[in-house]
Protein backbone atom coordinates (compact mmCIF):
# COMPACT_ATOMS: atom_id res chain seq x y z
CA UNK A 1 0.00 0.00 0.00
CA UNK A 2 2.94 2.21 0.86
CA UNK A 3 5.57 3.04 -2.04
CA UNK A 4 7.69 5.20 -0.21
CA UNK A 5 11.62 4.17 0.51
CA UNK A 6 12.24 3.45 4.05
CA UNK A 7 15.39 5.07 5.55
CA UNK A 8 17.75 3.96 7.92
CA UNK A 9 18.91 6.23 10.93
CA UNK A 10 22.95 6.27 10.11
CA UNK A 11 24.23 8.81 12.67
CA UNK A 12 27.31 8.54 11.03
CA UNK A 13 26.05 10.77 8.24
CA UNK A 14 24.27 13.75 9.37
CA UNK A 15 22.30 14.40 6.22
CA UNK A 16 20.25 11.28 4.53
CA UNK A 17 18.31 12.88 2.20
CA UNK A 18 15.56 14.80 1.54
CA UNK A 19 12.88 12.12 3.25
CA UNK A 20 15.96 11.27 5.69
CA UNK A 21 16.54 12.58 9.09
CA UNK A 22 18.97 15.18 10.46
CA UNK A 23 21.39 14.00 12.72
CA UNK A 24 20.14 15.52 16.61
CA UNK A 25 22.42 13.54 18.77
CA UNK A 26 23.70 16.95 20.21
CA UNK A 27 19.86 17.94 21.39
CA UNK A 28 19.45 14.33 22.36
CA UNK A 29 22.07 14.50 25.28
CA UNK A 30 21.52 18.30 26.21
CA UNK A 31 20.43 19.32 29.54
CA UNK A 32 16.48 20.75 29.70
CA UNK A 33 15.81 23.26 32.00
CA UNK A 34 11.97 22.45 32.60
CA UNK A 35 9.15 23.83 34.51
CA UNK A 36 8.63 23.09 37.97
CA UNK A 37 4.98 22.71 36.82
CA UNK A 38 3.99 19.80 34.91
CA UNK A 39 4.08 19.79 31.24
CA UNK A 40 1.72 17.74 29.88
CA UNK A 41 -1.85 19.95 30.16
CA UNK A 42 -4.86 19.03 28.81
CA UNK A 43 -3.91 18.40 25.03
CA UNK A 44 -0.32 16.95 25.24
CA UNK A 45 2.48 19.59 25.80
CA UNK A 46 2.03 23.31 24.54
CA UNK A 47 3.84 26.58 24.37
CA UNK A 48 5.39 29.23 22.60
CA UNK A 49 8.11 27.88 20.40
CA UNK A 50 11.35 28.63 21.43
CA UNK A 51 10.25 29.02 25.24
CA UNK A 52 9.67 25.69 26.72
CA UNK A 53 8.73 23.87 23.37
CA UNK A 54 12.51 23.87 21.34
CA UNK A 55 13.69 20.91 18.70
CA UNK A 56 15.91 19.75 21.90
CA UNK A 57 12.84 18.83 23.96
CA UNK A 58 10.86 17.91 20.71
CA UNK A 59 14.12 15.17 20.61
CA UNK A 60 14.14 14.19 24.17
CA UNK A 61 10.36 14.07 23.66
CA UNK A 62 10.80 11.43 21.04
CA UNK A 63 13.14 9.30 23.17
CA UNK A 64 11.06 9.07 26.19
CA UNK A 65 7.96 8.32 24.11
CA UNK A 66 9.79 4.93 22.28
CA UNK A 67 11.09 4.15 25.97
CA UNK A 68 7.62 4.24 27.26
CA UNK A 69 5.77 2.73 24.05
CA UNK A 70 8.38 0.27 23.98
CA UNK A 71 6.89 -1.44 26.94
CA UNK A 72 3.76 -1.06 25.51
CA UNK A 73 4.34 -2.78 22.12
CA UNK A 74 2.67 -6.23 22.41
CA UNK A 75 3.24 -7.01 18.70
CA UNK A 76 6.51 -6.07 17.77
CA UNK A 77 5.16 -3.97 15.30
CA UNK A 78 7.87 -0.86 16.42
CA UNK A 79 5.76 1.30 14.25
CA UNK A 80 4.65 5.43 15.32
CA UNK A 81 2.73 6.92 13.13
CA UNK A 82 3.56 11.08 12.69
CA UNK A 83 1.25 14.03 11.15
CA UNK A 84 2.07 17.84 11.75
CA UNK A 85 -0.06 20.66 11.24
CA UNK A 86 0.66 23.76 8.76
CA UNK A 87 2.50 25.86 11.33
CA UNK A 88 6.30 27.61 10.57
CA UNK A 89 7.38 25.46 13.29
CA UNK A 90 5.72 22.05 12.60
CA UNK A 91 8.00 21.04 10.08
CA UNK A 92 11.26 21.38 12.80
CA UNK A 93 9.84 19.62 15.45
CA UNK A 94 8.08 16.84 13.75
CA UNK A 95 11.53 16.11 12.05
CA UNK A 96 13.12 16.56 16.01
CA UNK A 97 10.85 13.94 17.64
CA UNK A 98 11.15 11.36 14.62
CA UNK A 99 14.79 11.39 15.37
CA UNK A 100 14.58 10.95 18.75
CA UNK A 101 11.54 8.25 18.55
CA UNK A 102 14.49 6.15 15.76
CA UNK A 103 16.75 6.39 18.07
CA UNK A 104 15.11 4.52 20.26
CA UNK A 105 14.56 1.67 17.27
CA UNK A 106 11.24 2.62 15.98
CA UNK A 107 10.21 3.08 12.82
CA UNK A 108 8.28 6.54 11.91
CA UNK A 109 5.98 6.95 9.01
CA UNK A 110 5.52 10.52 8.81
CA UNK A 111 2.02 11.55 6.98
CA UNK A 112 3.24 15.59 6.54
CA UNK A 113 0.16 17.78 6.79
CA UNK A 114 -2.80 16.24 8.18
CA UNK A 115 -5.26 16.97 10.83
CA UNK A 116 -5.17 15.60 14.14
CA UNK A 117 -7.66 12.76 13.75
CA UNK A 118 -5.78 11.68 10.50
CA UNK A 119 -3.01 10.39 12.71
CA UNK A 120 -5.33 8.59 15.37
CA UNK A 121 -7.79 6.96 13.22
CA UNK A 122 -4.32 5.26 11.22
CA UNK A 123 -2.69 3.66 13.86
CA UNK A 124 -5.34 0.84 14.71
CA UNK A 125 -5.56 0.59 10.60
CA UNK A 126 -1.54 0.19 10.23
CA UNK A 127 -1.44 -1.75 13.70
CA UNK A 128 1.35 0.59 15.15
CA UNK A 129 1.85 0.86 18.60
CA UNK A 130 1.21 4.59 18.73
CA UNK A 131 1.25 7.93 17.01
CA UNK A 132 2.25 11.79 17.29
CA UNK A 133 0.66 15.07 16.33
CA UNK A 134 2.56 18.15 16.30
CA UNK A 135 0.03 21.38 16.50
CA UNK A 136 -1.35 23.84 18.88
CA UNK A 137 -4.64 23.21 17.75
CA UNK A 138 -6.95 26.49 18.03
CA UNK A 139 -3.92 28.70 19.19
CA UNK A 140 -2.18 31.23 17.59
CA UNK A 141 0.69 30.74 15.03
CA UNK A 142 3.51 31.24 17.33
CA UNK A 143 2.92 28.30 19.70
CA UNK A 144 3.26 24.88 18.78
CA UNK A 145 2.38 21.34 20.85
CA UNK A 146 2.95 18.04 20.80
CA UNK A 147 -0.14 15.12 21.14
CA UNK A 148 0.40 11.23 21.90
CA UNK A 149 -1.71 8.47 21.25
CA UNK A 150 -1.80 4.76 22.12
CA UNK A 151 -2.49 1.53 20.14
CA UNK A 152 -6.21 2.24 20.09
CA UNK A 153 -5.81 5.70 18.71
CA UNK A 154 -6.86 7.56 21.59
CA UNK A 155 -5.05 10.17 23.21
CA UNK A 156 -2.34 8.26 25.37
CA UNK A 157 -3.09 7.69 28.99
CA UNK A 158 -2.00 10.33 31.77
CA UNK A 159 -0.44 7.21 33.53
CA UNK A 160 1.77 7.11 30.59
CA UNK A 161 2.01 10.92 30.17
CA UNK A 162 3.59 11.00 33.73
CA UNK A 163 6.09 8.07 32.78
CA UNK A 164 7.40 9.91 29.44
CA UNK A 165 7.56 13.26 31.64
CA UNK A 166 9.53 11.10 34.56
CA UNK A 167 12.30 10.05 31.75
CA UNK A 168 12.44 13.78 30.57
CA UNK A 169 13.18 14.79 33.75
CA UNK A 170 15.62 11.72 35.19
CA UNK A 171 19.58 12.42 35.21
CA UNK A 172 19.74 9.91 33.31
CA UNK A 173 22.33 10.17 29.73
CA UNK A 174 19.63 9.83 26.72
CA UNK A 175 22.09 8.07 24.24
CA UNK A 176 20.87 6.06 21.12
CA UNK A 177 19.59 2.46 22.24
CA UNK A 178 18.96 1.18 18.47
CA UNK A 179 18.76 2.84 15.01
CA UNK A 180 14.90 2.77 13.98
CA UNK A 181 13.45 3.50 10.48
CA UNK A 182 12.09 6.50 8.90
CA UNK A 183 9.46 6.69 6.04
CA UNK A 184 7.57 9.69 4.20
CA UNK A 185 4.12 8.64 3.77
CA UNK A 186 1.75 11.23 3.07
CA UNK A 187 -0.70 9.24 0.63
CA UNK A 188 -2.10 7.46 3.63
CA UNK A 189 -4.38 10.27 3.89
CA UNK A 190 -6.47 9.50 1.10
CA UNK A 191 -7.12 6.30 2.89
CA UNK A 192 -8.09 8.16 6.12
CA UNK A 193 -10.38 10.46 3.51
CA UNK A 194 -12.12 7.07 2.17
CA UNK A 195 -12.43 5.82 5.53
CA UNK A 196 -14.49 8.99 6.96
CA UNK A 197 -16.77 8.87 3.94
CA UNK A 198 -17.18 4.62 4.19
CA UNK A 199 -19.02 5.70 7.88
CA UNK A 200 -22.13 7.58 5.95
CA UNK A 201 -24.95 5.39 4.75
CA UNK A 202 -24.38 3.83 1.42
CA UNK A 203 -24.73 6.03 -2.03
CA UNK A 204 -25.04 9.04 0.26
CA UNK A 205 -25.02 12.27 -1.83
CA UNK A 206 -24.73 15.83 -0.92
CA UNK A 207 -26.00 17.05 -4.13
CA UNK A 208 -27.87 20.23 -4.18
CA UNK A 209 -26.22 21.75 -0.57
CA UNK A 210 -23.81 24.55 -1.52
CA UNK A 211 -21.37 24.39 2.03
CA UNK A 212 -19.25 26.91 2.88
CA UNK A 213 -15.77 25.52 4.73
CA UNK A 214 -13.45 27.90 6.58
CA UNK A 215 -10.31 25.72 6.71
CA UNK A 216 -8.18 28.39 9.12
CA UNK A 217 -4.86 28.11 7.08
CA UNK A 218 -4.75 24.82 8.51
CA UNK A 219 -4.77 20.94 8.29
CA UNK A 220 -8.03 20.35 6.86
CA UNK A 221 -6.73 22.85 3.72
CA UNK A 222 -6.24 19.91 1.22
CA UNK A 223 -8.77 16.89 2.44
CA UNK A 224 -11.89 18.93 3.66
CA UNK A 225 -12.64 20.58 0.33
CA UNK A 226 -11.39 17.01 -1.44
CA UNK A 227 -14.04 15.15 0.90
CA UNK A 228 -16.82 16.95 0.50
CA UNK A 229 -16.75 17.43 -3.52
CA UNK A 230 -16.37 13.86 -3.77
CA UNK A 231 -19.51 13.61 -2.10
CA UNK A 232 -21.43 15.91 -4.80
CA UNK A 233 -21.41 19.54 -2.62
CA UNK A 234 -20.75 22.42 -3.75
CA UNK A 235 -18.02 23.86 -1.50
CA UNK A 236 -17.04 27.00 -1.40
CA UNK A 237 -13.33 27.52 0.74
CA UNK A 238 -12.28 29.96 2.69
CA UNK A 239 -8.40 30.69 4.23
CA UNK A 240 -7.57 27.48 1.88
CA UNK A 241 -3.66 27.14 1.69
CA UNK A 242 -1.45 26.05 4.65
CA UNK A 243 -0.21 29.32 5.87
CA UNK A 244 1.87 28.90 8.87
CA UNK A 245 1.83 32.99 9.21
CA UNK A 246 -1.83 32.88 9.49
CA UNK A 247 -2.93 29.63 11.21
CA UNK A 248 -6.07 30.33 13.29
CA UNK A 249 -5.53 33.80 12.81
CA UNK A 250 -8.97 36.02 13.10
CA UNK A 251 -10.61 32.32 11.19
CA UNK A 252 -11.69 29.15 12.16
CA UNK A 253 -13.58 27.83 14.51
CA UNK A 254 -12.44 30.53 17.01
CA UNK A 255 -13.29 33.10 14.31
CA UNK A 256 -16.52 32.81 13.29
CA UNK A 257 -17.05 36.16 11.40
CA UNK A 258 -15.75 35.53 8.02
CA UNK A 259 -17.69 31.91 7.56
CA UNK A 260 -20.99 33.79 8.68
CA UNK A 261 -20.20 36.32 6.07
CA UNK A 262 -19.38 34.29 4.09
CA UNK A 263 -22.62 31.53 4.03
CA UNK A 264 -24.93 34.93 3.62
CA UNK A 265 -23.48 36.02 1.03
CA UNK A 266 -22.92 32.81 -1.16
CA UNK A 267 -26.61 31.96 -0.12
CA UNK A 268 -25.27 28.53 1.20
CA UNK A 269 -27.13 25.96 3.12
CA UNK A 270 -24.75 25.62 6.00
CA UNK A 271 -21.50 26.26 6.53
CA UNK A 272 -18.09 24.31 8.78
CA UNK A 273 -15.34 25.99 10.60
CA UNK A 274 -12.19 23.90 11.77
CA UNK A 275 -9.52 24.44 13.96
CA UNK A 276 -5.69 24.58 12.83
CA UNK A 277 -5.68 20.50 13.68
CA UNK A 278 -9.19 19.65 12.42
CA UNK A 279 -9.82 17.94 15.26
CA UNK A 280 -13.13 19.99 16.27
CA UNK A 281 -15.08 22.20 14.42
CA UNK A 282 -17.86 24.88 14.60
CA UNK A 283 -21.04 25.13 12.42
CA UNK A 284 -23.19 28.00 11.00
CA UNK A 285 -26.93 27.51 9.73
CA UNK A 286 -27.90 29.88 6.43
CA UNK A 287 -29.24 32.79 8.48
CA UNK A 288 -25.68 33.15 10.00
CA UNK A 289 -26.01 31.49 13.39
CA UNK A 290 -23.55 29.58 15.11
CA UNK A 291 -24.01 25.96 15.59
CA UNK A 292 -22.36 25.17 18.55
CA UNK A 293 -20.78 21.71 20.31
CA UNK A 294 -23.98 21.78 22.21
CA UNK A 295 -26.31 21.91 19.80
CA UNK A 296 -24.68 19.83 17.06
CA UNK A 297 -24.87 17.40 20.33
CA UNK A 298 -28.28 17.94 20.42
CA UNK A 299 -28.98 17.24 16.80
CA UNK A 300 -26.84 14.61 16.63
CA UNK A 301 -27.41 12.85 19.89
CA UNK A 302 -31.30 12.98 18.60
CA UNK A 303 -30.75 11.07 15.46
CA UNK A 304 -29.38 8.31 17.85
CA UNK A 305 -31.56 8.30 20.23
CA UNK A 306 -34.33 7.63 17.12
CA UNK A 307 -32.42 5.23 16.04
CA UNK A 308 -31.29 3.32 19.06
CA UNK A 309 -27.95 4.25 18.94
CA UNK A 310 -27.81 5.96 22.16
CA UNK A 311 -27.04 4.05 25.12
CA UNK A 312 -29.12 4.92 28.09
CA UNK A 313 -29.89 7.76 26.11
CA UNK A 314 -26.72 9.53 27.75
CA UNK A 315 -24.71 12.46 26.51
CA UNK A 316 -21.68 13.38 27.76
CA UNK A 317 -20.34 17.17 27.98
CA UNK A 318 -18.28 19.61 30.01
CA UNK A 319 -19.52 22.00 33.04
CA UNK A 320 -18.88 24.39 29.79
CA UNK A 321 -22.45 23.54 28.99
CA UNK A 322 -25.38 25.74 28.49
CA UNK A 323 -28.31 25.01 30.91
CA UNK A 324 -30.26 25.27 27.91
CA UNK A 325 -29.28 22.14 26.20
CA UNK A 326 -29.16 20.32 29.71
CA UNK A 327 -32.52 21.23 30.22
CA UNK A 328 -34.05 20.23 26.72
CA UNK A 329 -31.88 16.78 26.56
CA UNK A 330 -33.72 16.06 29.92
CA UNK A 331 -36.75 16.72 28.47
CA UNK A 332 -36.23 14.40 25.67
CA UNK A 333 -35.48 11.71 28.71
CA UNK A 334 -32.15 11.68 28.21
CA UNK A 335 -29.75 11.23 30.79
CA UNK A 336 -26.67 14.02 30.93
CA UNK A 337 -23.34 13.64 32.43
CA UNK A 338 -20.96 16.95 32.95
CA UNK A 339 -17.40 16.64 33.08
CA UNK A 340 -14.33 18.79 33.78
CA UNK A 341 -13.21 20.26 30.49
CA UNK A 342 -10.99 18.83 27.83
CA UNK A 343 -11.72 15.86 25.37
CA UNK A 344 -9.99 13.13 28.00
CA UNK A 345 -12.18 13.74 30.94
CA UNK A 346 -15.22 13.42 28.32
CA UNK A 347 -13.52 10.14 27.00
CA UNK A 348 -13.06 8.81 29.99
CA UNK A 349 -16.33 9.17 31.43
CA UNK A 350 -17.69 7.64 28.11
CA UNK A 351 -15.38 4.45 28.51
CA UNK A 352 -16.65 4.57 32.39
CA UNK A 353 -20.49 4.97 31.47
CA UNK A 354 -20.64 3.13 28.02
CA UNK A 355 -22.17 6.53 26.42
CA UNK A 356 -21.43 6.93 22.64
CA UNK A 357 -21.75 10.16 22.40
CA UNK A 358 -19.59 12.97 24.10
CA UNK A 359 -18.32 16.34 23.46
CA UNK A 360 -17.43 19.89 24.07
CA UNK A 361 -19.25 23.29 23.22
CA UNK A 362 -16.27 24.28 21.68
CA UNK A 363 -16.98 21.72 19.19
CA UNK A 364 -14.81 18.77 20.24
CA UNK A 365 -16.95 15.88 19.55
CA UNK A 366 -16.71 11.93 20.25
CA UNK A 367 -18.49 9.40 18.85
CA UNK A 368 -17.11 5.80 19.20
CA UNK A 369 -19.89 4.42 16.60
CA UNK A 370 -17.30 6.13 13.85
CA UNK A 371 -14.58 7.38 15.16
CA UNK A 372 -11.88 6.94 18.14
CA UNK A 373 -11.18 10.53 18.54
CA UNK A 374 -12.71 13.92 18.01
CA UNK A 375 -12.82 14.56 14.50
CA UNK A 376 -14.18 17.67 12.86
CA UNK A 377 -14.58 16.50 9.31
CA UNK A 378 -16.07 13.68 10.19
CA UNK A 379 -18.48 15.09 12.26
CA UNK A 380 -19.11 17.89 9.41
CA UNK A 381 -20.10 14.84 7.37
CA UNK A 382 -22.09 13.18 9.24
CA UNK A 383 -24.45 16.66 10.28
CA UNK A 384 -24.43 17.76 6.84
CA UNK A 385 -26.14 14.12 5.75
CA UNK A 386 -28.29 14.83 8.90
CA UNK A 387 -29.70 17.99 7.40
CA UNK A 388 -30.03 16.41 4.19
CA UNK A 389 -32.23 13.02 5.63
CA UNK A 390 -34.22 16.00 7.63
CA UNK A 391 -35.29 17.66 4.57
CA UNK A 392 -35.12 20.68 6.47
CA UNK A 393 -31.93 22.51 6.91
CA UNK A 394 -30.02 23.21 9.43
CA UNK A 395 -31.49 26.55 10.37
CA UNK A 396 -34.72 24.62 11.18
CA UNK A 397 -33.26 22.23 13.20
CA UNK A 398 -31.83 24.55 15.73
CA UNK A 399 -35.28 26.20 15.97
CA UNK A 400 -36.41 22.83 16.88
CA UNK A 401 -33.97 22.32 19.34
CA UNK A 402 -33.49 24.80 22.67
CA UNK A 403 -32.69 28.03 23.59
CA UNK A 404 -29.54 28.58 25.05
CA UNK A 405 -29.42 30.66 28.42
CA UNK A 406 -27.11 34.28 28.00
CA UNK A 407 -23.62 32.73 28.32
CA UNK A 408 -20.19 34.72 28.53
CA UNK A 409 -16.57 33.56 28.40
CA UNK A 410 -14.14 36.31 28.75
CA UNK A 411 -10.73 35.09 28.56
CA UNK A 412 -8.11 37.30 30.56
CA UNK A 413 -4.19 36.70 29.51
CA UNK A 414 -1.51 35.65 32.09
CA UNK A 415 1.75 35.19 31.34
CA UNK A 416 3.26 33.76 34.40
CA UNK A 417 2.67 30.02 34.29
CA UNK A 418 2.80 29.64 38.01
CA UNK A 419 0.02 32.61 38.86
CA UNK A 420 -2.36 31.32 35.93
CA UNK A 421 -1.74 27.68 37.27
CA UNK A 422 -2.35 28.43 41.05
CA UNK A 423 -5.04 30.81 40.58
CA UNK A 424 -7.40 29.07 42.50
CA UNK A 425 -5.55 30.59 46.26
CA UNK A 426 -6.22 34.23 45.17
CA UNK A 427 -8.14 34.92 48.05
CA UNK A 428 -9.73 37.72 46.81
CA UNK A 429 -11.15 36.14 43.48
CA UNK A 430 -12.73 33.11 45.58
CA UNK A 431 -14.13 35.71 47.04
CA UNK A 432 -15.74 37.37 44.34
CA UNK A 433 -17.16 34.65 43.01
CA UNK A 434 -18.85 33.53 46.34
CA UNK A 435 -20.29 37.36 45.94
CA UNK A 436 -21.74 36.48 42.55
CA UNK A 437 -22.84 32.87 43.28
CA UNK A 438 -25.00 34.34 46.28
CA UNK A 439 -26.44 36.76 44.19
CA UNK A 440 -27.53 34.68 41.44
CA UNK A 441 -29.13 32.70 43.94
CA UNK A 442 -29.30 29.47 41.96
CA UNK A 443 -30.53 31.15 38.34
CA UNK A 444 -27.01 30.85 36.72
CA UNK A 445 -23.63 29.49 36.80
CA UNK A 446 -20.08 30.73 36.99
CA UNK A 447 -16.77 29.06 35.73
CA UNK A 448 -13.60 30.00 36.22
CA UNK A 449 -10.67 28.12 35.62
CA UNK A 450 -7.13 28.02 33.93
CA UNK A 451 -6.38 27.17 30.20
CA UNK A 452 -5.02 23.95 30.20
CA UNK A 453 -3.48 24.98 26.46
CA UNK A 454 -2.64 28.60 26.53
CA UNK A 455 -1.54 31.42 28.62
CA UNK A 456 -5.33 32.54 29.87
CA UNK A 457 -7.92 32.46 32.81
CA UNK A 458 -11.15 31.63 31.78
CA UNK A 459 -14.30 33.25 32.99
CA UNK A 460 -17.54 31.49 32.03
CA UNK A 461 -20.66 33.18 33.72
CA UNK A 462 -24.33 32.04 32.50
CA UNK A 463 -27.80 32.85 34.13
CA UNK A 464 -31.31 33.39 33.05
CA UNK A 465 -30.88 37.48 32.68
CA UNK A 466 -28.58 38.15 30.08
CA UNK A 467 -27.92 41.82 32.39
CA UNK A 468 -26.74 39.51 35.20
CA UNK A 469 -24.22 37.55 32.73
CA UNK A 470 -22.89 41.19 31.78
CA UNK A 471 -22.54 42.45 35.02
CA UNK A 472 -20.99 39.62 37.10
CA UNK A 473 -18.47 38.63 33.84
CA UNK A 474 -17.25 42.28 34.25
CA UNK A 475 -16.75 42.17 37.41
CA UNK A 476 -14.81 38.72 37.72
CA UNK A 477 -12.63 39.66 34.76
CA UNK A 478 -11.95 43.27 36.72
CA UNK A 479 -11.30 40.99 39.76
CA UNK A 480 -8.37 38.60 37.75
CA UNK A 481 -6.52 41.45 35.76
CA UNK A 482 -6.21 43.08 39.29
CA UNK A 483 -4.78 40.47 40.84
CA UNK A 484 -3.53 37.63 38.61
CA UNK A 485 -1.91 39.30 34.97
Amino acid sequence: MVSSPVHSLDLSNAALGRQGLRDYSNLLERSLLLPQSPLFGTDGIRGKVGDILTEALAVQVGWATGRVLGTQDQQGQGLVVLGMDSRNSSPALSEAIAFGLVSTGFTVWHLGLCPTPCVASLIPVLGAVGGVMISASHNPPEDNGIKLFGADGKKLSWGLQAEIETYLRSPEPKVLLAPGKYRSCPELCTNYLATLQQTLPPNTSFQGIKIVLDLAWGAAVDLAPLGFTQLGAEVISLHGQADGDRINVHCGSTHLGALQAAVIQHQADLGFAFDGDADRLMAVDSQGRVIDGDYILYLWGKSLLETGKLPQNTIVTTVMANLGFEKAWENLGGTFLRTAVGDQHVQAAMQTTGAMLGGEQSGHILCPHYSLSGDGLLVAMHLTNLVKKSGTSLAALRDASFSTYPQILRNVRVEDRETRLGWESCPELQQAIAQAEEAMAGQGRILVRASGTEPLIRVMVEAIEESMVNYWAEQLVQVVETYLQ
